[in-house]
């Protein structure tokens, strides 16, 4: 019976999260949290963390994985296109807070330098991420922190990547 109740409580939320209209904002110390999407919610809900973060006129945005999908390729040509659908997202989140790619000042990432998911030097991704960064930002250019790192959290990742930006 207890299995039932919490199928149906978990079930009711889920149905609850998909009415909810996008962005929901809820109301934080100082600002708000800001949750772009159903899979924001689940992630605020369940993993305990924020798309972005609202203090004042400063956003905070979540790093989001750079990762290679099931069947995708681990060259430099499907690495570019993982990046370009990170940044499409990262791009979902700053708008639901008022912002954009201009707005960003900070950029922190980190690199999975070696590993299955991508199969060139350390050099080839670094320059293909920038690269495809340039389609994303214009100058002037935010400050930028790039670190190397074993691993990541998500399986198939490659690169995480967390914003800080103004509010437009």
């Amino acid at each position: 019976m207890r299995t039932a109740c919490t199928l149906l409580v978990a079930l009711l939320g889920t149905a609850q999260a998909a009415d909810e209209k996008y962005p929901v904002k809820l109301p934080a110390p100082g600002g708000e949290a800001i949750l772009p999407s159903a899979e924001a919610r689940h992630h605020h809900d369940d993993l305990r963390f924020s798309a972005v973060r609202r203090v004042g006129d400063m956003l905070y945005v979540s790093g989001v994985i750079v990762r290679r999908q099931p069947g995708e390729g681990n060259d430099v040509a499907a690495f570019k296109l993982q990046v370009r659908r990170a940044l499409e997202r990262l791009r979902g989140n700053l708008e639901a807070a008022d912002s954009d790619f201009q707005h960003v000042v900070m950029i922190n990432s980190f690199h999975v330098w070696q590993g299955p998911d991508f199969t060139g030097t350390r050099d080839q991704q670094f320059m293909a991420f920038e690269e495809v960064i340039g389609e994303f930002m214009k100058p002037p250019y935010p400050a930028w922190t790039a670190v190397g790192t074993t691993g990541l959290l998500a399986d198939g990742g490659i690169v995480e990547v967390q914003l800080i930006a103004k509010v437009r």
